[in-house]
């Protein structure tokens, strides 16, 4: 009987534990991301989760819709984050070029040297702060940029044709590239042709020759498993940062009582950790992968990687002169760069002595 009763008192007890955290939840955040979960944007949205219903004490839901159930592409997620159907949302620079052009200024080659130089310009400055102000104004106060992660490591050249040791050699490919400009007339300016492909028809477009390379990171290729459709050849040339642009629908945000956004900004410096730091230990496994699939990574001499910083130089004017607030946009991060370079250089000066 006693225990009988111990038992009935328990339930009774997780009950009440249930209708009590219900009662306590007030709010509910429906964030996706159109990936999967082997994805970086997958582990930051779970970091994510934890933290904001840990720190809020349950007052904070947040609901994970990851793949197209919500949304099937960028344009129509962003359009679902200013109608306030959708709370959360991670898109690219490319994914995100038809409404914020500017953004795209991520895509411009070789203006950060480093992970240490880009995870600092988006933690220690106010770059991601002059892209939100420019956000909320494109949008009409509807879309917030809430910090900017990584999503894949670095983009580098990769091909089903041969070594890419310099720009002449990517002269006459059929280079894939986003839908976005920029991403075009870089792949313009270095001799190649750019033919947009959408993300799932890839692999087919490498099989069969649609395509002779693509502008990605290494997880991306292994989770793709891109080697089966041909792709061989790697340079890493490290062109572009893999920015994450996670955004949040302005209204719901500000909706919110300060203590509850505080919760929210600190659960997304939460998820930016975890997503520079989940491409790092996943890249490890997936170049050996690649390497025992038959694929050859090259890594390019100061002087073939001057080469190629040599010869994009045009696209840096043309952002500059067809994007707008391009010129306003591109200085930013320069000067952000320059301030974190500074800084760190110093860092490491003063730890060898």
């Amino acid at each position: 009987m006693l225990t009988t009763t111990l038992k009935a008192l328990a339930a009774a007890g997780i009950l009440a534990g249930t209708a009590t955290a219900a009662a306590a939840q007030e709010y509910t955040i429906r964030a996706t991301a159109n990936s999967n979960e082997q994805d970086e944007d997958y582990d930051g949205l779970i970091v994510f989760k934890n933290f904001v219903e840990q720190a809020s004490n349950g007052a904070i839901e947040v609901e994970l819709f990851i793949g197209t159930q919500l949304c099937s592409n960028g344009a129509e997620c962003l359009q679902g984050v200013a109608d306030g159907s959708i709370d959360v949302f991670v898109t690219t620079s490319g994914g995100a070029a038809g409404i914020f052009p500017y953004v795209q200024v991520f895509d411009l080659p070789y203006l950060m040297r480093s992970d240490r130089v880009a995870e600092a310009v988006l933690t220690d400055t106010d770059f991601t702060r002059t892209l939100r102000d420019l956000a909320l104004e494109s949008s009409g106060d509807a879309i917030r940029i809430m910090t900017i992660g990584n999503t894949g490591g670095w983009r580098n050249f990769a091909n089903t044709q041969k070594t890419v040791a310099t720009p002449a050699d990517l002269e006459g490919m059929k280079m894939r590239t986003v839908v976005a400009d920029l991403p075009q007339e870089l792949v313009k300016v270095l001799g190649a042709s750019p033919t947009p492909i959408p993300w799932p028809e890839l692999f087919t477009s490498l099989q069969t020759g649609v395509v002779d390379g693509t502008k990605n990171g290494i997880t991306d290729i292994m989770n793709m498993k891109f080697p089966d459709a041909g792709l061989q050849y790697l340079t890493l040339d490290g062109h572009a940062y893999m920015a994450a642009i996670w955004v949040m629908n302005n209204e719901k945000f500000m909706s919110m009582p300060e203590d509850m956004r505080r919760v929210v900004v600190n659960g997304f410096a939460e998820l930016q950790q975890a997503t520079f730091a989940s491409p790092k230990r996943k890249s490890i496994s997936a170049y050996e992968e690649f390497a025992a699939a038959g694929g050859e990574v090259y890594v390019p001499t100061p002087e073939e990687k001057q080469a190629f910083q040599d010869a994009v130089q045009p696209v840096y004017q043309w952002f500059s002169e067809n994007v707008d607030q391009g010129d306003e946009v591109l200085q930013a991060l320069r000067d952000a760069v320059a301030q974190v370079e500074e800084e760190i250089d110093a860092d490491i000066a003063a730890d060898l002595e």
